[in-house]
């Protein structure tokens, strides 16, 4: 889990519940190394580099990835080199809101070679705008300009691994919570380089999925799936993003297609007990039963790393 509030778990709170449902469904045990974006950052390497190798290390020993969503332009740079390095090295990523538009800038700037490519959030001034302000306004919905709420996802790739987990519907709803876009005016140049936008709001100008069709599992989602995750039902992202890690992923697309839904096989545990916390290497108990930056092990059966 690579963000900017490790040491605020409970900012991760939902995210952390979402991996945990969709681990439990794999029978896998979660183990969670909490990564602090900033620490990625080349600036940390001079600053601190004990934590930036300790980072590194981290993120270089995951089975998968996941870059959450989040404002501001604090640890950016180090979540797009978290995406980066799960691109280039095949390793199951899964990138929610700002976690997918990073995603974006980081395949434009190094795929596709526009090193200027930003989101006008960041950079207004940006050539290469990958992620502009989309506002919405709405005489239903509360919130401004943010796109907030439930909206529906059609999908436009119909053998893409979301679409498969998902059980092949034609479109899902799920919760919105942002204002910034990808930029619709780049989706062509995109498409033509390799990354796919499988699914799309009603208009085809929002872009709400992403694919890397070669790659073992590159998924970024505009929404907020883990808002709907449940134990009993947990969300198909999330347990794409664990089936992946684990090597579960081609069963689990076989068996969505196949109408059979993924569920939760095994009760979740007290969730009053406390989970070990490796804090820069040293472990410690949390009194409250958070975490920190480190790991924190969650119930299961097996073992793998998220």
């Amino acid at each position: 889990m690579v963000g900017k509030y490790t040491g605020l778990s409970d900012s991760y709170l939902s995210v952390l519940k979402a991996l945990l449902h969709a681990s439990v469904s794999c029978h896998k045990k979660l183990v969670v190394d909490w990564v602090a974006s900033t620490d990625l950052e080349d600036s940390t390497a001079s600053e601190a580099p004990d934590a930036y190798k300790a980072a590194w290390t981290l993120l270089k020993g995951a089975d998968g990835v996941l870059v959450p969503g989040g404002f501001g332009d604090r640890g950016v740079k180090g979540k797009m080199m978290a995406a980066k390095y799960a691109r280039e090295n095949n390793v199951p990523y899964l990138g929610i809101c700002l976690g997918m538009q990073l995603a974006v800038v980081e395949f434009a700037r190094h795929v596709m070679k526009f090193p200027d490519a930003d989101s006008t959030e960041f950079n207004p001034n940006t050539k290469t705008p990958c992620v502009i302000f989309m506002p919405e306004g709405s005489k239903t919905h509360m919130g401004g300009t943010m796109r907030l709420g439930s909206r529906r996802t059609f999908f436009k790739v119909t053998d893409c691994k979301s679409a498969k987990l998902y059980g092949d519907v034609n479109y899902v709803d799920e919760r919105h919570r942002h204002r910034y876009e990808v930029n619709p005016d780049m989706v062509p140049a995109f498409e033509n380089a390799g990354l796919q936008f499988v699914g799309k709001d009603e208009t085809g100008q929002r872009m709400e999925i992403i694919e890397i069709p070669d790659h073992r599992f590159f998924v970024g989602v505009q929404f907020h799936p883990e808002f709907k995750s449940t134990p009993s039902k947990p969300s198909p992202p999330f347990v794409g993003l664990i089936a992946a890690a684990c090597g579960q992923l081609d069963q689990v697309l076989q068996d969505s297609c196949n109408g059979h839904v993924v569920a939760a096989k095994h009760k979740l545990g007290d969730s009053s007990s406390t989970p070990l916390v490796h804090q820069n290497g040293h472990a410690q108990k949390q009194a409250n039963g958070g975490v920190a930056n480190g790991t924190c092990h969650a119930n299961g059966n097996g073992s793998t790393h998220g």
